[in-house]
């Protein structure tokens, strides 16, 4: 699945989903790992036993174009009112998971849909040429404490990323972690939480699938000893490690919601003592943050997984004060790190595209609080700490700019950047020489880079091998105008000499939601696609952060329907403009984005072939009952609200769906470990597509019963998975799975299905 990208994790009031756990700031993904069609023995055991009837069909599919027709699904209707409105579900049994009649239906839908992508040419040729893009060696953002680097790396022979250490910049690699004998399928995969302010001692999570839960644990990083004290299998917000190594502080959460614990090294932590987070509601996200030389424990409360309020807290630990309000009562969002006794925080209070404020900890009034740096045109994105600076990281258009301020706001100058492109990953220490970060774009692979934070002189520490030559892709950046005259900007990509012709297979990408930006960064499966002869179109639709808080509540609530008409727009343009028709345009989205591709289809089905449609919300008006979609709310709203239900009943992707009507090609994925988004949508939406699309396309679920929204993918998982994916688009928009420059020889295109 063409992914989210994530945002890089923020020093302070941590979004939610960047430290390794739900909930995220919404359904995303961000990030950039929720594709989970990886294959279990159970869904494998089931695919091969899809009816010799059917494979014998299968068997000639390419040539004759012919689908043959889905496995039957039972209809028992279920009749709601709601606000004198009669609701009509007759897929509402699909909802138990665990029924009898569900896994029997799961069961038979792998069966098809393995059976249609098995009978597809080309996969080994699609699947070779991806490994060679998502198979190089990969690196990511280190964090430095004690003088020393901590990040993941991934060899090209690796299927999972170990956790290194170098004790400098130009030292050598020492894997600290390492879970590629855990497990024979390699299912199991850790993420760094947190490094103690000396740089000797680790916390990770443990990920099974792609669940959001993990279980952590704590490596002495001199001894290479993992200690006896974990955390047991659940949902966490946040670890922070004392720093004289005593113990540490964590957010977990649970069914009463987020509360924040102390634990001592060697206690039981069925006696860990609560400091914070004792009556608040289970829709708030509580997070902590202790101050280099520990005097100061910071907690923030996120109100809801969209963030429009967030209040903070602190508390003097050295003089064993007690917790006091900072912020509490405004509708702002505050993130950054500390200062000595200051905060430096990027915030939208009175700024909607962000600005730099500093409170001091011991005069925390707001009367005391100092402007560092004033809002500017272009939209704050996020603020790291280092030698004494603030590097400011900001989008100018979507293209990345950091600019550097003196700890009293005077400027002091500007990061060169490699090129047009994003920057993730921003981080550094206040008392430490260098900030890094990570740079890439959608024509160039990730790179490393570090920056001298007095001379400003950037190096690259890291450069990814992934074989894509410079000059050979070109990334463009196009306007157009939305339906109500909004111009929104658009990347394409594509290989150099490629002109538009009417006739391009172009893939469509977006997410629109909870502030995440869509940037020009680098994605193996756009290269794949454009190498082929496409193009791919990375579309900036409201709901996002691209051009601040403004950009973001434009396609939030009852203006929701904006984001939509954004990427309507966009393929209108991209007709208009002869890139593309209608045959040849197909559209990606995930998490978020698969709200966006399947409230898009149901409104336009005349303008789109294929749609891949990934762990995607799709019946809004029940969306906020299963799992922590209660968290999301804020961003969408409720049916339980008459409003609110009227402006959701408009737009749910589920209940827009006509019988008797032409849809195009759609593949769902989803997972049963899918503990974000309830994999009940896309088996309901698979079903009732099914039953009412009259193209003859086929609507297909990729259903994994291990796997879920989370990252933690091993990558030959994720090569198989983006092999499947891609696949089906090119069947679909009849496009060469052998075609493009690596190829020896050119295999004949896809004939797309009837």
């Amino acid at each position: 699945m063409l992914r989210a990208f994530r945002p890089p994790r923020a020093p302070l009031a941590r979004p939610p989903g960047t430290a390794a756990a739900l909930p995220s700031r919404g359904p995303p993904e961000p990030q950039r790992e929720f594709s989970v069609m990886s294959r279990s023995p159970a869904v494998s055991a089931a695919r091969a036993a899809a009816p010799a009837v059917l494979l014998a069909l299968l068997l000639v599919l390419p040539a004759v174009a012919a689908v043959p027709p889905p496995p039957p699904t039972a209809v028992a209707e279920v009749r709601d009112t709601l606000h004198g409105v009669e609701i009509v579900d007759p897929y509402r049994w699909l909802e138990d998971q665990q029924s009898p009649a569900t896994r029997a239906w799961i069961d038979a839908q792998n069966a098809y849909t393995d059976a249609l992508l098995g009978a597809l040419p080309g996969r080994e040729a699609m699947k070779e040429r991806l490994a060679r893009l998502m198979r190089a060696d990969a690196v990511g953002t280190p964090r430095l404490a004690g003088g020393r680097y901590f990040f993941s790396r991934r060899a090209a022979d690796q299927d999972l990323s170990v956790l290194v250490m170098r004790r400098g910049p130009d030292a050598r690699d020492e894997v600290l972690v390492d879970p590629h004998g855990w497990t024979p399928d390699h299912s199991v995969s850790v993420t760094l939480l947190d490094v103690s302010d000396d740089g000797r001692m680790i916390a990770y999570g443990v990920r099974t699938g792609g669940a959001d839960e993990v279980v952590v644990r704590f490596l002495d990083v001199d001894a290479l000893r993992t200690l006896p004290d974990t955390l047991p299998l659940g949902r966490y917000l946040g670890v922070e490690i004392h720093p004289d190594r005593s113990g540490f502080h964590y957010s977990r959460f649970g069914r009463e919601g987020a509360r924040i614990h102390r634990h001592a090294f060697g206690a039981d932590s069925a006696g860990d003592p609560l400091v914070f987070g004792e009556g608040r509601g289970p829709a708030q996200l509580v997070y902590v943050q202790l101050s280099p030389d520990g005097r100061w424990a910071l907690y923030s409360v996120h109100h809801g997984s969209a963030a429009s309020k967030v209040e903070l807290w602190a508390q003097d630990r050295a003089a064993g004060g007690p917790v006091f309000p900072v912020v509490t009562d405004l509708d702002a969002t505050f993130a950054g790190g500390f200062a000595g006794d200051r905060l430096i925080l990027h915030t939208n209070w009175k700024a909607p595209n962000g600005r730099v404020l500093a409170i001091d900890l011991r005069e925390p009034s707001r009367e005391r609080w100092t402007e560092v740096v004033p809002e500017r045109t272009s939209a704050l994105q996020s603020i790291a700490l280092a030698g004494g600076r603030v590097f400011a990281l900001y989008l100018e258009n979507v293209i990345s700019r950091v600019r550097v301020f003196e700890a009293d706001g005077r400027p002091a100058g500007e990061v060169a950047l490699p090129g047009a492109g994003t920057v993730s990953g921003l981080s550094g220490r206040w008392d430490a020489p260098e900030a890094l970060f990570s740079f890439s774009s959608l024509a160039s692979p990730p790179s490393i880079q570090r920056v001298d934070a007095a001379s400003l002189r950037r190096t690259e520490w890291w450069r990814s091998p992934v074989p894509v030559a410079p000059g050979d892709f070109v990334v463009r950046q196009e306007w157009f105008a939305s339906k109500d005259g909004t111009r929104v900007p658009m990347f394409l990509l594509h290989r150099k000499g490629t002109r538009p012709d009417g006739r391009r297979p172009v893939l469509m990408f977006g997410y629109g939601g909870f502030r995440q930006s869509m940037t020009s960064a680098f994605r193996p499966e756009a290269i794949r696609w454009a190498d082929m002869g496409g193009v791919f179109a990375l579309v900036n639709l409201r709901g996002g952060a691209e051009f601040g808080e403004p950009w973001h509540e434009a396609g939030m609530l009852g203006r929701k329907q904006n984001t939509f008409d954004d990427l309507i727009a966009a393929a209108e343009w991209l007709i208009a403009n002869r890139w593309t028709v209608p045959a040849r345009l197909a559209i990606s989205g995930g998490s978020n984005g698969g709200l966006l591709v399947g409230a898009a289809m149901t409104q336009r089905p005349d303008l789109f072939r294929a749609v891949l449609c990934g762990v995607p919300l799709l019946d809004m008006l029940r969306y906020h009952r299963f799992l922590v979609a209660r968290f999301w709310v804020t961003e969408y709203g409720s049916a339980e609200d008459p409003e609110q239900f009227r402006w959701l009943h408009a737009y749910s992707p589920y209940h827009r769906v006509r019988p008797g009507t032409a849809y195009p090609a759609v593949m769902f994925v989803t997972g049963d470990a899918d503990t974000r988004v309830a994999p009940l949508h896309a088996r309901k939406m698979t079903a009732l597509l099914q039953a009412a699309s009259t193209s003859g396309h086929p609507v297909l679920l990729h259903y994994d019963t291990q796997a879920g929204h989370a990252g933690g993918r091993s990558v030959a998982k994720a090569i198989e998975d983006e092999t499947d994916e891609l696949m089906f688009l090119a069947w679909q928009l009849g496009v060469d799975p052998a075609a493009g420059s690596g190829s020896r020889e050119r295999g004949a295109a896809l004939a797309p299905s009837r």
